[in-house]
């Protein structure tokens, strides 16, 4: 017997054949009362259950109740996975040993998050291990989406004691390809509702120095700039709404914020303090460590209001990602950090999200 969701979500209506797989939902919980309800299609997060400071609990994530919604999302990449390669490759084209490979073209004029089949899209293989850990397998064959090398990956979600959710990821392959995983959360840390409350308000930390600025198609121009005396400036909290719209070709080029930020490390794939997100009214904090090189803070500037979980609605600038990657546009960057993975490597992984109050 299934303990009930405190989502309401309910395990039937995410339980389907596709793609010859069989899809269901894995709830995650610890002693907190604290629950993250996952399904293996796509590897969505659909739910993640905390507490306000007042004790109210509230789903934090924007996702959809039920498999067919999920799989028709107009936004295909609500919360879900994304690979092989999150954020963008220029043109959709990259050169490997000479070789020049072409992928989807599904985002202007250039290839984005993997591709419109990509592994947001894709059926895993699940196994939970116990109430707090969760592994999802997935074979992406050789060429899938165009891109070269069979990758073999591994996703654990873990759930601790101290309300963090743990995304750790391990991948192989037989011929030389590029990986950069990420997990797309739209975070919207009011709680989700109709219609959900605008982000505009949620105070941000990013533990950046630089960021990379990006042309008119969202492509990086190559520079890696200064946020100092810019609207990127996150060194020091400040209100997401307070420079969104400033009079900058930066926040233009992004309707926003858009943009990978260069992450301060000590020693590259170091796990280390990311940003920090606060939620003023209901005092939900969210804490974002990772091994990566970056992260991509998007202000989620396209949504129009579509429906999601139990009918609620997202707007316009209703939530915000931290997508822990590399940069976009790697394997057309020899100098940004390498994408590359070959055979007898392994490509590794790990981002905390880490929920509390203040």
């Amino acid at each position: 017997m299934d303990k009930a969701q405190i989502s309401g979500l309910k395990r039937e209506d995410f339980q389907a054949t596709v793609q010859g797989k069989e899809t269901d939902l894995y709830t995650l919980r610890n002693e907190n009362g604290v629950e993250v309800s996952i399904t293996n299609y796509g590897g969505a997060i659909v739910a993640i259950m905390v507490p306000d400071k007042r004790g109210v609990m509230a789903n934090i994530i924007q996702g959809h109740d039920n498999i067919k919604s999920l799989m028709q999302s107009p936004e295909p990449f609500l919360s879900t996975l994304v690979g092989r390669y999150g954020n963008r490759i220029a043109r959709g084209r990259f050169t490997m040993n000479g070789k020049e490979y072409k992928l989807a073209v599904n985002n202007g004029p250039n290839h984005l998050h993997g591709g419109p089949t990509g592994f947001h899209a894709r059926v895993w293989d699940a196994e939970q291990l116990n109430e707090q850990e969760l592994i999802l397998r997935y074979v992406s064959a050789y060429y899938e989406e165009g891109f070269p090398g069979e990758l073999h990956m591994t996703v654990k979600y873990s759930l601790s004691e101290e309300n963090e959710l743990s995304i750790e990821y391990f991948g192989t392959t037989n011929k030389k390809t590029v990986v950069n995983m990420t997990s797309h959360g739209f975070f919207s840390l009011a709680g989700i509702a109709t219609p959900t409350p605008s982000a505009m308000n949620n105070v941000v930390q990013i533990n950046a120095d630089f960021y990379i600025p990006i042309d008119d198609t969202s492509i990086p121009t190559g520079e890696i700039l200064k946020v100092e005396g810019t609207p990127f400036d996150f060194r020091t909290p400040h209100v997401v709404g307070e420079r969104i719209d400033a009079d900058d070709e930066q926040i233009r080029h992004g309707a926003g914020y858009d943009h990978c930020f260069v992450l301060n490390k000590n020693e590259p794939g170091e796990l280390s303090f990311a940003a920090k997100v606060v939620e003023p009214d209901s005092g939900r904090t969210m804490e974002v460590y990772t091994t990566e090189p970056g992260v991509q803070f998007y202000s989620d500037n396209w949504a129009d209001g579509f429906p999601g979980t139990h009918g609620a609605t997202f707007g316009r600038r209703s939530a915000l990602c931290f997508e822990a990657q590399h940069f976009p546009d790697s394997p057309n960057r020899p100098y940004f950090p390498s994408v590359l993975l070959r055979p007898g490597q392994a490509y590794t992984q790990k981002t905390i999200y880490k929920f509390g109050v203040e």
